[in-house]
């Protein structure tokens, strides 16, 4: 369309926002400004205050943000915990219960568990199968909005909801700001920045000595990571992943339920030590009550700061498993999907709004207050059977103990079973074990004795990952649970490359099959450990391929 005076009249496309939705979207943005990296946080806000996302609202929130429309239905439709209902269309139950199926649930019953809420619920409550929630301690869990329901029954569930028990409190045995001072909390942190930036080399030189590793899975030494952000110019940024969403795992929400602050401190020296700008937490969504505890510790520490610290956003995930790897998570603090990057570059060079991130899961800056107290010696001094240091399992199924356990790195799985978990449940003898979670691999029961460590599960064509133990008995199908492994992948690939985005499709579809064309799945894993993008896909063959390798008496 041309005005009189010849030139082009500029018109927007698309659906376009009503008045009305665009006046009920305001109180969903922050006060006086609309940031396009908090787009996830703003639909969370819907989310959480109407139970659903209705495209009215989806496009107005699209126009206070100067998107597309379709930008923001992506990001919207690429998490699990947005519910995207069109006009016209019924919105889902207001409750939902949320059962984990994964593989520590699945062999404490939760198959069944599902199909008896959904008989017994109907339809005026939302039963959703959902992978890990991480509490894989007291499985089967069901999830009542987001209250937890620990060792579920049908009958725990209904009393959950008679009681209207639907959001998760705050962990009561969390020490508090104030507790941790009296303890002289936050005195490494003083003393850092007490000391100034000549101590910093001091302080990188400390991690190293320790042979201190990246615990959420990868193992990247510390100290060498600080360092090489250190050097890029600045202005850096740091990115904290508490997403955790590896089957089994759950050691950091066994520790942040009890002790945040020291997490926080140590996550104030690293960036101190980079000099970061700024901090992002990245915390997945499924620990309603942490969040809670984090947010309170965090204004309380804000508030009364025992030095300056930098800008601190506590940012919420959205079920997406995916958002644990590291460049997955960027893009979500960014506000869009969670779908890995190509590297080169490396976060660490160009990562968060293309800036240098130093970016660490949440346990290794747990420990940095205790190593830089206790000195690199006593750290390293901790291992077994010639391993260094200490690792916190995340130990799950057919043990009687079941929990996060701190154990001496390299110990072996009989010695964490007899020395820490109280040995194997009554009446159930060890088959096989994943050493690393759903991605880890599995191994059988005569590889019980190798120690547990980063690079010590390689050559058996398995990893430690996070340190997440599941244990199966010779009561369970090492054949159904890799074939839940493989479901899960298939479910959480964020569909960027074509060999993991069909590879674990077809592979679970193969698997399901009474017998296995095993020449076929193993071509499958060649081609998705060669050319997938990230570690989902890489990984992703791994328990496969153990089931096949250890376990021919399954498939005979």
């Amino acid at each position: 369309m041309k005005r009189k005076d010849g030139q082009q009249k500029s018109r927007r496309r698309g659906r376009q926002a009503t008045p009305e939705a665009l006046a009920a979207v305001t109180p969903y943005l922050d006060a006086g400004t609309a940031r396009r990296d908090r787009l996830i946080e703003y639909l969370h806000r819907i989310q959480d205050d109407r139970g659903y996302l209705e495209s009215g609202l989806l496009t107005a929130l699209a126009e206070r943000l100067k998107l597309s429309t379709s930008e923001v239905y992506e990001v919207a439709s690429f998490y699990h915990h947005f519910d995207l209902v069109k006009s016209g269309e019924t919105p889902p139950p207001s409750l939902t219960v949320r059962v984990c199926d994964s593989i520590s649930c699945s062999m404490a019953g939760a198959d069944p568990l599902i199909r008896e809420l959904q008989a017994a619920l109907g339809n005026h409550v939302r039963i959703q199968p959902v992978p890990c929630v991480g509490r894989c301690e007291i499985a089967p869990v069901a999830v009542v909005g987001t209250h937890p329901v620990p060792f579920a029954t049908p009958e725990r569930v209904q009393d959950a909801i008679n009681q209207g028990n639907r959001d998760e409190p705050i962990p009561d045995q969390a020490m508090d700001y104030s507790t941790y001072l009296e303890a002289d909390g936050y005195g490494q942190l003083k003393g850092v920045l007490n000391d100034g930036e000549a101590n910093h080399e001091t302080i990188i030189q400390t991690l190293e000595n320790a042979k201190l590793r990246g615990l959420g899975g990868a193992g990247f030494p510390t100290g060498s990571k600080w360092r090489i952000v250190r050097d890029y110019p600045a202005p850096r940024l740091m990115a904290v992943n508490i997403d955790e969403g590896e089957p089994g795992t759950f050691k950091d929400h066994y520790y942040l339920k009890r002790n945040p602050h020291r997490f926080l401190e140590g996550m104030l020296i690293a960036a101190t030590v980079v000099d970061a700008a700024k901090i992002y937490i990245y915390l997945r969504d499924e620990y309603a009550g942490i969040r809670k505890l984090l947010q309170r510790e965090l204004d309380a520490l804000i508030r009364n700061p025992p030095c300056p610290l930098p800008p601190i956003e506590l940012r919420r995930g959205a079920g997406a498993y995916i958002c644990g790897e590291e460049s997955a998570m960027i893009e979500s603090i960014e506000g869009k999907r969670g779908i890995p990057r190509l590297r080169p570059p490396y976060i660490a060079e160009k990562g968060l709004f293309g800036r240098p991130t130093l970016e660490h899961n949440m346990e290794t800056l747990y420990w940095v207050p205790e190593l830089l107290e206790k000195g690199p010696d006593w750290f390293s001094a901790q291992g077994r059977n010639g391993r260094y240091g200490l690792r916190s399992f995340s130990v799950s199924g057919r043990v009687k103990k079941p929990g996060v356990y701190l154990a001496p790195a390299g110990i072996t799985l009989n010695e964490l079973i007899a020395e820490y978990c109280g040995g194997m449940q009554k009446g159930h003898r060890l088959k096989a074990y994943f050493p690393g979670g759903a991605s880890g691999g599995i191994l059988p029961a005569s590889l019980a004795d190798i120690p547990l460590d980063f690079d010590t599960l390689h050559e058996y064509g398995c990893f430690i990952g996070s340190a997440a133990i599941i244990i199966l008995s010779d009561q369970d199908s090492v054949r159904e649970q890799a074939l839940n492994a493989m479901r899960f992948f298939a479910d959480e690939s964020c569909g960027q490359c074509t060999p993991c985005r069909v590879g674990t499709e077809k592979a679970a579809t193969l698997m399901s099959e009474q017998e296995w064309d095993q020449p076929l799945l193993q071509e499958l894993c060649q081609v998705m450990s060669d050319a997938s993008i990230c570690g989902l896909g890489q990984a992703a063959p791994n328990p496969l391929r153990s089931a096949l390798k250890y376990f021919p008496e399954e498939f005979a």
